[in-house]
C-alpha cells in the first residue's frame, strides 16, 4: 500500500525551538476565537526543512489560488499575500531568540498530539514549554477572509526532542530548586 504524500504538510527538522507555546489549553487573542498555538523557530542553516517549507507554501498556492481569487480578476502573485515564513533578524531584531533563524505561527482549534522523541505521548504539561527544542507536523493552506488573503499555517502535531533555556523569563521549578542538595538540611 503506497503512501498518500501531502505537498503542503511538512515536519520540521529537530533543532526546531518552540515559542509562545500555547498547546495545552486553547488560547483567544483579541476576543477571537480560542485556538493552541505555536511560534516555530527555524535556524536559518537548517535549508532542509526550510527548502519543505518553501515548497509546501508554494503546493498551498497553487492549491488556493481560486480562493486567493476570490471575485478578482487575477490570483495575486505569491509573493504579494501574506507569508507565514517570516525572518526573524527581520521582524524580531534584538530578541536573541529569533536571531539567525526564520518563524513560522502555526495554530489549530483542536488540541495537537504531543510526544516525546520514542512517541509516547507527553502527558505532563511542564515537560514542553517555550523554549524546548523539538519537531513540528504543520500544513500550509490558502485563505481569503474579508480582503486579506494570503497562506496560513495549521498545527497538527509536536514531538519534543529537548529542553532549552526557557524563554519568556519564567524558569522551571527544577531548575530553580536544583542547588538545594548542597544545602545542609534544615530537619538536621
Amino acid at each position: 500500500m503506497s503512501k498518500f504524500i501531502n505537498p503542503t504538510k511538512v515536519v520540521t527538522g529537530p533543532h526546531t525551538r518552540f515559542s509562545y507555546a500555547n498547546v495545552w489549553e486553547p488560547k483567544s487573542i483579541n476576543g477571537g476565537t480560542p485556538k493552541y498555538s505555536v511560534s516555530l523557530i527555524i535556524p536559518k542553516d537548517d535549508t532542509v526543512t526550510l527548502k519543505k517549507i518553501k515548497a509546501a507554501i508554494k503546493a498551498a498556492y497553487e492549491e488556493g489560488e481560486s480562493k486567493l481569487k476570490g471575485n478578482g480578476k487575477f490570483v495575486p502573485p505569491l509573493d504579494s499575500i501574506k507569508n507565514p515564513l517570516r525572518d526573524g533578524d527581520r521582524e524580531r531584531p534584538g530578541d536573541e531568540a529569533y536571531a539567525g533563524s526564520y518563524f513560522i505561527n502555526a495554530n489549530s482549534s483542536t488540541a495537537p498530539g504531543i510526544v516525546d522523541i520514542n512517541r509516547n505521548p507527553i502527558l505532563e504539561r511542564s515537560e514542553v514549554y517555550s523554549g524546548v527544542y523539538g519537531r513540528a507536523s504543520i500544513n500550509f493552506y490558502a485563505f481569503n477572509t474579508n480582503g486579506n488573503k494570503g497562506i496560513a499555517c495549521g498545527l497538527n502535531h509536536l514531538m519534543k526532542c529537548n529542553d532549552g533555556e526557557p524563554l519568556g523569563g519564567k524558569s522551571r521549578p527544577e531548575d530553580d530548586f536544583s542547588d538545594l542538595d548542597d544545602e545542609d538540611d534544615f530537619l538536621s
